[in-house]
């Protein structure tokens, strides 16, 4: 039982000394312009690094991952065809392929695919 308790102490006292000794390496002494500015092959950079964000694109990329995530699901789907019964197979991947085309057309009615307006 002491070993435990005094296994738990030396972990956290060495977890401890580690993240002061951690964070006091990594201060940084001054903070300089140019290396706080975004670097464009040495050239000052023409415009602001914080340019605006298209919220379409990004629901466009999360619309693809989500599509590219469901298509990894259904691979091995495919491949314990043989290992389970063809109509319960067939009852769930339909079941899944008709939620995917719900969700795209619910996408599409709220006009998420539509790129330019």
């Amino acid at each position: 039982m002491y070993v435990i308790i005094w296994s738990m102490g030396l972990s956290i006292t060495i977890s401890i000394f580690m993240m002061t000794l951690c964070s006091t390496i990594s201060k940084t002494s001054k903070k300089d312009r140019e290396k706080s500015s975004p670097f464009e092959c040495g050239f000052d950079p023409k415009s602001s690094a914080r340019s605006p964000f298209s919220i379409q694109f990004f629901l466009i990329a999360v619309l693809f991952l989500i599509f590219d995530i469901e298509i990894a699901i259904m691979l091995p789907i495919i491949l314990t065809m043989k290992l389970s019964m063809s109509t319960m197979w067939m009852f769930s991947i339909t079941i899944f392929i008709i939620i995917l085309i719900i969700g795209l057309i619910h996408e599409w009615n709220n006009g998420v695919l539509e790129w330019a307006k």
